[in-house]
């Protein structure tokens, strides 16, 4: 697993809870960062995703 894989899991997960905190209090801010969290973690996880299928790929 890459860095990037897991460095995006822990994003999506940080964005996750801003992002049910934020509902929770009624904090629009803190919903719509999290919201940020959760997408810019995806594509990294992602990415981290295709780096690692290259790499075995390419064993």
């Amino acid at each position: 697993m890459s860095k990037e894989t897991i460095e995006g899991a822990t994003q999506k997960g940080v964005g996750s809870a801003k992002e049910a905190i934020g509902k929770a209090i009624g904090n629009e801010k803190l919903q719509v960062e999290g919201m940020a969290d959760k997408a810019a973690g995806a594509a990294k996880e992602a990415f981290g995703k295709t780096k690692d299928a290259v790499h075995k790929a390419t064993r």
